[in-house]
C-alpha cells in the first residue's frame, strides 16, 4: 500500500457501505473496524466509527461521524471495466436499492457515493487519431446515462 488513501465521511451506514463495496469490487476486503468510544459527537458508543478497506488494492478509510459533512459528485470512484457486460453488471449493482443514475457513466450508489463505470473501449475510442470521430463519440457519450459501447463505436464511425 502506498501512502495515499481515499478518506470518505459518512453521516451513517459507513460499515454497511464498506461491506457492500467489498462485495461488489473484486479483490477487496475490510481490513480494520474501530468502534466509537464514549463521547464521539454524533456517533453512538460501540458503533463502527472507522472502517478501513481495500478496493482492488486501493486503500479507503470510511469515517461514520454524523452529518457535519456530506458526500457529493466532486469525488467519485472510477471503475475501468472490460466490455458491455461488465458495464451493465456494475451499473445495475451500484444503482440497486436506491442508487441514482446520472450522465456520462456516472451514478450515485444508495449511500451517496459517486461512481463512474467506464468501459476500457471508451479510452480506446477517445485516443484514436480521427478527431471528427472522437468528437462524434464525445457527443454521443454526453447523451448517455450508462455508457453503451456499440453506439459509441457507431458514432465514431459516423453511422
Amino acid at each position: 500500500m502506498g501512502m495515499v488513501r481515499t478518506h470518505l465521511w459518512f453521516a451513517r451506514d459507513g460499515h454497511e457501505a464498506a461491506q457492500f463495496y467489498v462485495s461488489v469490487v473484486p479483490n477487496s476486503r475490510i481490513t480494520k473496524v474501530v468502534d466509537a468510544g464514549p463521547g464521539v459527537p454524533d456517533v453512538p458508543e460501540g458503533t463502527p466509527f472507522i472502517i478501513e478497506l481495500e478496493l482492488d488494492g486501493h486503500a479507503v478509510t470510511i469515517l461514520t461521524a454524523g452529518p457535519a459533512f456530506t458526500l457529493d459528485e466532486a469525488f467519485s470512484f472510477y471503475l475501468s471495466v472490460d466490455g458491455q457486460e461488465e458495464v451493465d453488471h456494475y451499473w445495475q449493482t451500484l444503482i440497486a436499492d436506491g442508487g441514482e443514475p446520472s450522465q456520462c457513466g456516472w451514478l450515485k450508489d444508495r449511500y451517496g457515493v459517486s461512481w463512474q463505470v467506464v468501459p476500457k473501449a471508451l479510452d480506446d475510442i477517445m485516443s484514436r487519431p480521427d478527431a471528427a470521430g472522437v468528437a462524434r463519440a464525445t457527443q454521443a457519450m454526453l447523451q448517455m446515462r450508462k455508457l453503451e459501447i456499440a453506439p459509441l463505436e457507431a458514432a465514431y464511425a459516423g453511422e
